[in-house]
């Protein structure tokens, strides 16, 4: 079943500096792409290969130059900015190289946001954040701030929170890129295991081939084009 579909997509962009002649850098170049439902993808390039910015237009936070971007069948181009935050709110999940935590909350209130934000019931979504901090092995540490909690244990945190909501679709953008070697192969066993139980689609940019090797399938992005 096919959760995402990318054809033709372009991404360019006009140089602030130089507007008046036009001058456009073209960071995807007609990029072709199916996402099925439950697959595990990462997407393996260059500093400037079009990653991140496939990665944003995948999660509606930015739009193609031309082309089009279908989610669950339908074109992102026919959502308004609601539909679009109220679709990614409810399905989708998203985590950074830098965890993007709420500094003066706690690791519980941090993963219940997503749901009070939907309108979840306060009991509910503390329930369900509980559950979720569990999993991830930070049961213990439900009460503690970002501040108190290791490199390794934010991101836990992070995770959990992009899960919070059982979302279809997950995007991380080098979520390991700030973890020492034995915490990015927890984090990326910590991914592989919650997909499987939740049947999550999960697209992740990386440098670290030896963690890309261990998903359903490896993406090449070579100046702007997949290969």
């Amino acid at each position: 079943m096919k959760l995402v579909e990318c054809r033709q997509m372009t991404k360019d962009y006009v140089d602030a500096n130089d507007k008046q002649t036009g001058v456009t850098t073209s960071v995807l170049k007609g990029v072709n792409l199916t996402i099925s439902a439950g697959e595990q993808i990462a997407i393996l390039g260059q500093s400037g290969s079009g990653k991140s910015t496939l990665l944003h237009i995948l999660g509606m936070l930015d739009d193609p130059t031309s082309g089009e971007l279908l989610i669950d069948g339908k074109s992102t181009s026919q959502l308004n900015e609601t539909q679009r935050a109220l679709y990614r709110n409810d399905n989708m999940g998203f985590i950074y190289q830098f965890h993007h935590l709420l500094m003066e909350f706690t690791a519980l209130e941090n993963v219940s946001m997503p749901l009070l934000i939907k309108g979840i019931k306060k009991a509910a979504a503390i329930e369900r954040a509980t559950e979720l901090l569990e999993q991830v092995g930070l049961g213990h540490r439900l009460d503690h701030t970002p501040s108190q909690l290791s490199g390794g244990e934010r991101q836990r945190v992070a995770i959990a929170r992009a899960l919070v909501n059982k979302p279809k679709l997950v995007l991380a953008d080098e979520p390991t890129g700030n973890l020492d070697k034995t915490n990015a192969q927890q984090v990326f066993d910590l991914f592989l295991k919650l997909n499987e139980e939740n049947n999550t689609s999960l697209v992740v940019v990386t440098h670290d081939t030896n963690l890309a090797s261990q998903f359903d399938r490896v993406i090449k992005i070579d100046d702007g084009r997949v290969i």
